[in-house]
C-alpha cells in the first residue's frame, strides 16, 4: 500500500548536539503534533542518536554518512522525506504553541511562496530580536545581509513594530520553512558553502526563479544562537566571507557583477584590518585571506553554477543602497529609520 505523503516535516539537523536535544526536543515535539518530527544526524560521535531513540519514539531518525555541514546534511536528509513542506530548524530553538500553522496557512494560500520564516527572538533576552533572522532578511547593493530588527550587530527590542507578514529577500536558516518541490527544483542548498549564508543563496535562487520568500511573525520562536560555531570563531569568519563571495558571483546580474565583486574584495580587506584589534585578530585576517584565495580557485566552478541560474534585477528585498553607509557612516541602527 502506498504511504501517504506527509504535509509537514520538521527536521532537526544534529551533530554532537545531545545537550541541545535534551534541552529543546521535548518542547519541539509537544508543539508540533500536526507535523512529523525528524532528527537528521550528521555522523555524530556522541550518544545523541541513542538519546533520541530511547526518549522520543515518535521522532524519526535519519543517519547521514558524514558531517557535510548544514547544506549537505539537509540535502541528504530531505531526499529521504516525502513531505509537502519541510521545516529546517536548529537544535538550539524553543518553539511556541501553534508555531507551525500560521506559516503553513500562509504558504497554502499562495503557491508562489517557496520559503518562509517565523519571528526570531533571543532565547536569553526574550523581548529582543535574535541576530540570525529577526523578522525577515534583506540584502543591500553590495551583498551585505540585514534584517527587520537587526543591522550588523545593532539588535532591536521587539515592540511589535515588525509583526506584519511581508515578502523579504531571505529567510533564516535557523528556522526555514520550504516548499519541498521548489527546494528540489533549484537543487537544494549549495553544498560548497558547508555552513553560513547558504540559506540566503537558496532564497536568492528561488527569487531568481520567480518565487516569493516571506516572514510570518504570527509564528514566534526563541533562538539561542551560536550553538555550533560561536561569533568569535575564525572558521566562522572564513565561511561568512567566502560564502558571501560565492553567493554574489552566482546570483548577481551581469550588469552589476563586475562592479560589486571588486568593491567587496576591497571592503573585505578593510574589514580584515578592523579584526586586528579583536581577540585572535591575526587568525581572523588569515581566515579572510584564505576565503579570497578559495574564491579565486573556485571561479571556474562558480561560472558553471552561474550558467544554470537566470539572474534577475529588481528583486523584492534587495535594496539599491548600501547598509554599510547607512549604519557605519550615518549611524542608523534601526530598520524603521532606513
Amino acid at each position: 500500500m502506498e504511504t501517504q505523503k506527509i504535509k509537514t516535516a520538521v527536521v532537526v539537523l544534529n551533530w554532537n548536539g545531545k545537550a541541545w536535544l535534551e534541552k529543546f526536543l521535548a518542547n519541539l515535539v509537544k508543539h508540533s503534533q500536526e507535523a512529523t518530527v525528524f532528527v537528521a544526524d550528521n555522523a555524530s560521535t556522541d550518544d545523541s542518536v541513542d538519546f533520541v531513540k530511547s526518549n522520543f519514539p515518535s521522532v524519526k531518525i535519519i543517519i547521514n554518512a558524514s558531517n557535510g555541514g548544514y547544506a549537505k546534511g539537509y540535502n541528504d536528509a530531505l531526499k529521504q522525506i516525502d513531505a509537502e513542506y519541510c521545516v529546517l530548524i536548529n537544535s538550539d530553538i524553543e518553539v511556541t504553541e501553534d508555531w507551525l500553522s500560521p506559516i503553513i496557512n500562509l504558504m497554502d494560500s499562495d503557491k508562489k511562496i517557496a520559503a518562509c520564516q517565523p519571528k526570531l527572538l533571543d532565547y536569553k533576552k526574550r523581548n529582543t530580536f535574535e541576530y540570525a533572522g529577526a523578522s525577515g532578511g534583506f540584502i543591500d547593493n553590495l551583498g551585505y545581509p540585514f534584517c527587520r530588527g537587526r543591522i550588523f550587530d545593532d539588535i532591536e527590542q521587539d515592540k511589535g513594530q515588525y509583526n506584519d507578514a511581508i515578502e523579504v529577500f531571505w529567510a533564516t536558516g535557523a528556522c526555514l520553512f520550504v516548499r519541498t518541490s521548489n527546494y528540489s527544483e533549484v537543487g537544494g542548498l549549495d553544498e560548497d558553502f558547508f555552513a553560513h549564508q547558504e540559506e540566503i543563496d537558496l532564497c536568492w535562487r528561488l527569487k531568481n526563479k520567480g518565487y516569493k520568500v516571506m516572514v510570518e511573525p504570527k509564528s514566534v520562536i526563541y533562538h539561542v544562537g551560536g550553538g555550533t560555531l560561536n561569533a568569535g570563531s575564525p572558521f566562522k569568519t572564513h565561511l561568512n566571507f567566502r560564502n558571501n563571495l560565492f553567493m554574489l558571483f552566482k546570483n548577481l546580474p551581469t550588469s552589476s557583477l563586475f562592479i560589486t565583486i571588486p568593491i567587496r574584495l576591497l571592503l573585505d580587506g578593510v574589514a580584515a584590518i578592523t579584526f586586528l584589534n579583536k581577540e585572535n585578530g591575526m587568525q581572523h585576517v588569515l581566515s579572510i585571506a584564505k576565503a579570497h584565495f578559495i574564491f579565486y580557485f573556485k571561479i571556474p566552478k562558480l561560472i558553471a553554477k552561474r550558467q544554470k541560474i537566470k539572474q534577475k534585477n529588481n528583486l523584492i528585498g534587495k535594496v539599491d543602497w548600501s547598509i554599510l553607509l547607512q549604519n557605519k557612516i550615518k549611524g542608523i541602527k534601526r530598520f524603521t529609520d532606513l
